[in-house]
């Protein structure tokens, strides 16, 4: 593994092996104390974060390593000064460049041209740390993944698109359920196929949200970001039969609630089910820490 850019670049052995580790460096951190020893990590962030920065800076603190937050004051990278350079450059001091970017090209440019591990914190196509993190929380809840039935509800969007990936990789079945027009990509639809195909898992796309299935966690997003000029009534209009509640936990069976937050309680879901006993969102929280310490020890070890 040369970067972590999205989860479909990993193999199923890969990818376990990181969530083995995520789980190894969680129970045992003292273990882990000098992983990064001598090693320095520059985060580039073009948005605002609370989880990614603070995880990923005391994370790399806890493994031993340095770490440097740039945010741009100027706006997006490569307005300053191309990407490639800023590839290069920090290529010449750091051991790894973290990367929160608005478009997931300037990421990959970044793996191009740099000459350092590049791990994607959130791009427009993919959020692959999120990704990894939640299946870490399912992990620990379900000893065999490939028999977990996750359905995501909501706007199809960067998360949609890493936890489909990681679900057919494992073999798992997941159901994303999306108002008309608010689907995944299209192309990502058909490679994450090609992939559950591969691993015996399942993808079922339905914008009916009466004909959800048994299911064993519901995950929900925000609806707000997915359209920044418009307003919050024309996505209710659209988007409140989707809302995450009790009555929709009870048709499915589903045990528990995730969320990768910020939630908006009342809109996306109820504060019954986010605040209640089956909501997973505090332990996904803390194992974003947990699953990219296990990338940077596998990338920088």
């Amino acid at each position: 593994m040369e970067h972590f850019l999205s989860i479909n670049q990993l193999s199923q052995k890969q990818l376990l092996d990181l969530l083995a580790l995520a789980k190894q460096i969680k129970a045992n951190p003292n273990d882990y104390r000098k992983a990064l020893d001598g090693k320095s990590v520059v985060m580039l962030f073009e948005k605002p974060s609370l989880r990614t920065r603070v995880s990923f800076d005391i994370g790399i603190n806890k493994l031993g390593g340095h770490c440097l937050y740039l945010d741009q004051q100027n706006g997006a990278l490569g307005k300053r000064e191309p990407v490639s350079d800023f590839a290069g450059n920090i290529s010449c001091w750091a051991d790894a460049i973290v990367a929160r970017t608005f478009a997931h090209s300037t990421i990959e440019e970044l793996a191009e041209h740099g000459t350092v591990p590049v791990i994607n914190a959130l791009s427009d196509l993919y959020h692959p740390c999120q990704g990894l993190a939640d299946f870490l929380t399912l992990a620990e809840q379900f000893d065999d993944l490939s028999k977990v039935k996750l359905a995501y509800v909501g706007d199809g969007n960067n998360v949609t698109h890493s936890l489909m990936y990681g679900a057919a990789l494992l073999g798992a079945t997941m159901t994303v359920i999306c108002p008309p027009g608010h689907f995944p990509d299209g192309e990502v639809v058909l490679e994450v196929q090609q992939i559950a195909a591969q691993h015996g898992g399942e993808l079922i796309l339905t914008s009916d949200i009466e004909q959800i299935q048994a299911q064993d966690a519901i995950y929900s997003d925000t609806w707000i970001s997915m359209g920044d000029n418009v307003s919050l009534d024309e996505i209710k209009a659209k988007f409140e039969p989707y809302q995450v509640n009790k009555a929709l936990m009870d048709k499915a069976g589903a045990k528990y609630f995730m969320h990768c937050l910020p939630a908006y309680r009342g809109i996306e879901v109820t504060a019954e089910v986010i605040d209640g006993e089956g909501s997973l969102i505090l332990q996904q929280a803390e194992n974003r820490m947990h699953a990219q310490n296990a990338v940077l020890v596998t990338l920088l070890s």
